[in-house]
């Protein structure tokens, strides 16, 4: 009896020592485990770091690819790493590599004796090496969008065996960098330090830390947009306030004359021009025109017709000719199918007349009273031409021609461009001609300014919410 009860307490005793033993070692194991839950974090807390450095130093694409196959290397203790990318031709191929990578395919013959220079020799080799979407574990990762591990490679027959011993994989993974459902390549390691194979935990660590590789080269594509934009930003507002420079003042002074002109282009520079140049003390010559286009390249085909336009304006007493002059000297210039229309008056307060020609530009608006019975009218006046640079010299020249008009105390005249008269209404109607006219008529006695204030505001209520679509120029002038 006694015999038994000792032999049932020892039981007893090696089942609660057993059962401690358990707990402890449970303990152990939950402890080594958040332990190892702690240094993976950590490893993807540094490779975190890394990439907002990167993302700091203002890394190209390239760089940043390279710094992500380095970081990778650094938190997971792989030999090697690389970086595939699916080809606009539905290849992959490298674009960055660290450490001993092996080669997606065999190495040809040829090849196979320059290993001398390993590292930099299979950098180059990776970098020329294009292979089918679906091929091998970097492929089929691009196919499928799933992240692949295969922990002892030596038994998978789908990983190449090369001869090199240098090259020999031993273990490797490969995952997705994946982003709101892009995928920005395929981020692969191979061979763990220590002869070791990589696990399920190494695994899911890769797995975040692509995902973070690929929030990174979207940061890092939005930064560089970002910047552009505002290097274009910057770049428009120059050739903005180059522009502005450019032309004249919207009210000047000259003797017997009333002027106001008003400008707005569609975009941040326009294709419209004006200008207002003093010929004499009683002559001033005034240009309104528009190119073919909008944007930068109007502005500098306008800057440069501008240029053109001053130097040869004071030579020629006819309108006519300076715009002769002026196609001649324009034809290298303007190219494509771009061309310049144009109209170029000459007002001369000593006779009372206006001279102008018209390069295929919009007609001239005249306001003035009618002698024989008093009342005040506005019309039209045509005169023949065509745009700068639509067609050769001598044909340009044989159909301009300068067109005399009065211009006595009180009269007005408007030019314009299409901006005006072509602005379009919620119904895609245009302002027109006709009600251009029927606001300067009802404005005549007012001064440029207001005058122009009138146009501009029946132009605004007759668009509505339409955006403009065109650049818009606007030059009155009243004789005093």
């Amino acid at each position: 009896m006694p015999y038994f009860i000792i032999t049932c307490l020892l039981v007893i005793v090696a089942a609660l020592c057993l059962g401690l033993y358990r707990v402890e070692r449970q303990s152990d194991m939950r402890e080594e485990q958040r332990r190892q839950a702690t240094h993976d974090r950590q490893r993807v807390l540094d490779f975190m770091h890394l990439m907002a450095e990167a993302l700091g130093e203002g890394l190209s694409r390239q760089e940043l690819h390279q710094r992500i196959v380095h970081a990778s290397i650094l938190c997971t203790g792989a030999l090697s790493a690389c970086i595939f990318e699916r080809t606009a031709a539905d290849t992959m191929r490298s674009v960055a590599v660290e450490g001993l990578f092996p080669p997606h395919r065999p190495l040809p013959d040829h090849v196979k004796g320059k290993l001398a220079t390993r590292a930099k020799f299979i950098e180059q080799v990776l970098r020329t090496e294009e292979f089918p979407v679906g091929e091998g574990i970097a492929g089929r990762v691009a196919e499928t969008g799933r992240g692949e591990l295969i922990a002892d490679a030596t038994r998978d027959p789908r990983i190449v065996k090369h001869e090199d011993s240098n090259l020999a994989v031993r273990s490797v993974i490969a995952v997705p960098m994946a982003f709101r459902g892009r995928i920005f390549g395929v981020l692969a390691v191979a061979n763990p330090v220590d002869n070791r194979l990589f696990t399920a935990t190494d695994f899911s660590l890769m797995q975040s830390i692509a995902e973070q590789a690929a929030l990174a080269l979207h940061n890092a594509e939005s930064l560089s947009v970002q910047i552009e934009r505002k290097q274009l930003d910057l770049d428009l507002s120059i050739a903005s306030g180059i522009q502005q420079m450019l032309l004249p003042a919207r009210s000047m002074v000259f003797p017997g004359l009333d002027l106001d002109a008003r400008y707005a282009p569609a975009q941040r520079v326009g294709g419209d021009l004006f200008d207002v140049i003093v010929l004499s003390p009683t002559r001033l010559g005034i240009a309104v025109a528009d190119v073919s286009g909008k944007g930068i390249a109007a502005s500098l085909y306008m800057a440069v017709c501008r240029t053109n336009l001053r130097q040869i304006a004071p030579r020629h007493i006819s309108p006519a000719q300076v715009l002769v002059d002026l196609n001649r000297t324009m034809e290298a210039d303007i190219q494509g199918d771009l061309y310049v229309t144009m109209l170029y008056a000459v007002i001369n307060i000593e006779t009372n007349r206006v001279t102008f020609a018209r390069g295929g530009h919009e007609l001239p608006l005249f306001a003035r009273r009618e002698p024989s019975t008093g009342a005040y009218l506005t019309h039209l006046v045509r005169s023949e031409g065509m745009p700068l640079g639509m067609v050769p010299d001598d044909l340009f020249a044989s159909a301009i021609e300068d067109r005399m008009e009065p211009f006595d105390p009180g009269d007005t005249l408007v030019l314009y461009t299409d901006g005006v008269t072509e602005a379009p209404n919620d119904e895609d109607k245009e302002f027109s001609s006709s009600r251009l006219a029927d606001v300067v008529r009802a404005l005549h006695t007012r001064p440029a300014r207001e005058i122009n204030d009138g146009i501009l505001e029946s132009v605004r209520r007759f668009s509505g919410e339409a955006v403009q679509r065109d650049d818009l120029t606007l030059v009155t002038v009243r004789r005093a």
